[in-house]
């Protein structure tokens, strides 16, 4: 007998495909970023080499938990995702297709600042879609939405203009 294979909804790709054009359009309109955004940069930076330094460091970690962990670092530091949204991509039949202890391995490795992340997808709600503060904060901590904690979302929502 076929097992049934779990479908992501075509709004979850939607909602997706919208995050990476935000964070490719932020990233290509980087010279207009504030002060605050440029600090975030900077530290997106910093971690990115932190890790990449890492992996180089513990070569007896095997290839397929590395390349989760690279594969995370992208989803936590330029798609802005939660740390379990990035859990799922990562194990999805539809994502990295990594077995579970790889995934977990990577989020428990992955550099990021999970407020901040929270506050960008909150931002790009606010702007692309015009969202209300509460209509964001529910898409935030929707098992169904961007999955962060409910922490993260309320100091998205307290961070936004």
């Amino acid at each position: 007998m076929e097992s049934e294979k779990k479908k992501m909804p075509k709004w979850a790709i939607a909602i997706i495909i919208i995050v990476i054009i935000c964070a490719i359009a932020g990233i290509a309109g980087g010279g207009n970023s504030e002060l605050s955004d440029n600090n975030s940069k900077e530290n997106n930076n910093n971690q990115e080499i932190q890790t990449s330094e890492t992996i180089k460091e513990e070569d007896n970690i095997p290839t397929e938990y590395k390349n989760a962990l690279n594969q995370a670092d992208t989803y936590a530091n330029v798609m802005h995702m939660s740390k379990q949204g990035i859990y799922d991509q990562l194990i999805s039949e539809y994502g990295g297709q990594f077995e579970a202890d790889a995934a977990q391995y990577a989020i428990d490795n992955v550099q990021a600042d999970w407020n901040a992340n929270a506050l960008a997808t909150a931002k790009s709600y606010q702007e692309t879609m015009s969202m209300s503060k509460s209509a964001i904060y529910d898409q935030l901590i929707s098992e169904y939405g961007e999955q962060f904690t409910p922490e993260e979302a309320q100091y998205a929502i307290d961070n936004l203009d």
